[in-house]
């Protein structure tokens, strides 16, 4: 077994807890059992030796007041040196925290609703729930009372703190307009089958350095199912699941190996004790991968509208002045999306807000800083190889002052630093995961390897790994000439996973594109 197989074995993940207490008073946590911490979200920061810590907070249905996020930037303020990120999977993410304030922070956080129990660790992780849920005309139910289900009985549930490792759930009420069900352990799709409401359910998924989409157990699963049948393959997952190699723990190689009909044949008779309905498959977005963007209609009257905050990053400031005005134009809630932006619900003049929202750098947005996602990178991250946070922002502003900031389409561009897929590059329309190559004086430079024409909406598949690599001084120049490309040459309405497979994959190559793009610039 590896070595955190052993501890979790020696005491129940969860009760960490009390040892972040005594670590917290005695200033000094026990390098032993330092990774044990990911149950409550914190873990080490880079770099490690210098005994800063990061922490994930969850965020139950996605939802939150003003007066959440005015705390949240507070705590910011107060402990993280004005470090926020909107991760992408709707949580809040701190840096530069110390042992000493954890327990305060918890205790503030508790305050306002949220939690950082199972955030990270071998444990159910964030419930990814529609940011839609109850607002656009499109759903077919509101799930917002099924995310806090799923986040009440599975986070920080005893019986799924020692997974084999870390396992995802997404559940979405409006699988036409957006859902991430591909990439996650489980997804629920709600839809209608007969008259009814109910689930498509798919498992499986999961990216990191071998990515596999999840696969439909081919079922239909009620409202009232949903938490029995996550609950069911949760523990099923735990005592079936590999524990001798971390690198093949997830349950997507356990359905891998046995298919989702055994699966579904283990699940149904060792856990629920009674088979499930069969069910056809629910709808998908064109453009699942992506947010809702810009202004739309809400259901029952006014707007809903999902501001950009590139990257995920956003100041205390910015955040308490999203604050005010969630109050002053909305219902005084706002909500994080899985793509890194925020949401306001409830907004009567929605012109008077994008004014205002422009005035601090957050206008809504259509294009491209609304559809680019970036993990922490060398920043903070001890397993990134390459810096992604101010690379990513500095090439949207690249973009955008040539003109290719709005793409015809939505063009999706997720960049990690690294294999671990954090910000899901296999399923981009430009995935650029960070790698290190050696420059002709046997340095090391940081670089890029693309994947091309993914997609968890339409396109279902995982993008095609091109050969070659791009250096990171040549991401802008690679990006606008592969964007310029699509915008000058795709047919109407054709998407940019249609365009690339209809004139070539090939043509994209870093080699193809940087060296035409270096012609033209010398003549």
């Amino acid at each position: 077994m590896s070595d955190i197989e052993r501890l979790k074995k020696e005491k129940p993940p969860f009760d960490i807890i009390d040892d972040i207490h005594v670590y917290a008073r005695e200033g000094v946590i026990d390098p032993e059992w330092i990774d044990m911490l990911k149950w409550y979200g914190v873990y080490p920061q880079r770099p490690q030796e210098d005994g800063f810590l990061m922490m994930r907070v969850k965020v139950p249905g996605a939802s939150y007041s003003a007066d959440t996020l005015r705390e949240i930037a507070s705590i910011s303020e107060d402990y993280a040196r004005g470090t926020l990120d909107v991760s992408d999977r709707q949580a809040f993410q701190f840096h530069w925290l110390t042992i000493q304030d954890i327990p305060t922070i918890f205790s503030r956080l508790e305050k306002v609703g949220l939690h950082t129990r199972g955030a990270c660790g071998d444990t159910v992780r964030a419930v990814i729930s529609s940011p839609l849920a109850g607002l656009d005309a499109a759903e077919v139910m509101d799930v917002t009372s099924l995310a806090h289900d799923l986040d009440r009985e599975l986070s920080g549930n005893p019986a799924f703190g020692d997974l084999p490792r870390k396992f995802k759930i997404s559940i979405t009420g409006s699988p036409e307009l957006e859902g991430i069900h591909l990439i996650n352990d489980i997804g629920f799709l709600a839809h209608t089958v007969n008259g009814k409401i109910g689930f498509d359910v798919w498992v499986g998924g999961g990216l990191g350095a071998v990515a596999h989409l999840a696969q439909r157990l081919g079922v239909f699963v009620t409202p009232e199912e949903v938490v029995e049948v996550s609950m069911a393959i949760a523990g099923a997952y735990r005592d079936h699941g590999y524990r001798q190699n971390r690198k093949k723990s997830r349950l997507k190689y356990l359905i891998k190996d046995l298919g989702p009909a055994q699966f579904r044949e283990l699940v149904e008779t060792e856990y629920l004790k009674r088979p499930l309905q069969d069910g056809p498959a629910a709808p998908v977005a064109r453009f699942g991968g992506n947010d809702v963007l810009g202004v739309r209609d809400q259901l029952g009257g006014g707007s809903y509208m999902v501001v950009a905050t590139t990257v995920g990053r956003i100041s205390p400031e910015k955040a308490r002045a999203l604050a005010d005005l969630a109050e002053k134009y909305g219902d005084g809630t706002l909500r994080n999306t899985p793509f890194q932006n925020m949401l306001i619900p409830g907004v009567q003049d929605p012109d008077g807000l994008s004014a205002e929202l422009a005035a601090i750098g957050l206008a809504p947005d259509l294009g491209l800083r609304g559809t680019t996602i970036a993990c922490t990178g060398t920043q903070f991250c001890r397993l990134a190889l390459t810096e992604t946070k101010a690379r990513t922002a500095g090439l949207i502003d690249h973009l955008e002052a040539g003109g290719l900031g709005l793409p015809q389409l939505p063009v999706t561009i997720n960049l990690t630093g690294c294999s671990n897929a954090c910000t899901r590059y296999q399923v981009a329309d430009l995935g650029f995961m960070g790698a290190l190559r050696k420059n002709a004086d046997g340095l090391e430079e940081e670089a890029y390897n693309v994947h091309l024409a993914g997609g968890i909406g339409h396109a279902q598949r995982l993008g095609d790994k091109l050969k070659g690599a791009v250096l990171a001084k040549d991401l802008n120049t690679y990006t606008a000439a592969v964007l310029d490309n699509y915008q000058k040459n795709a047919q109407p309405d054709e998407a940019f996973a249609d365009f690339a497979d209809r004139v070539g994959h090939e043509r994209f190559t870093p080699d193809t594109v940087l060296n035409l793009a270096r012609e033209a610039v010398g003549a």
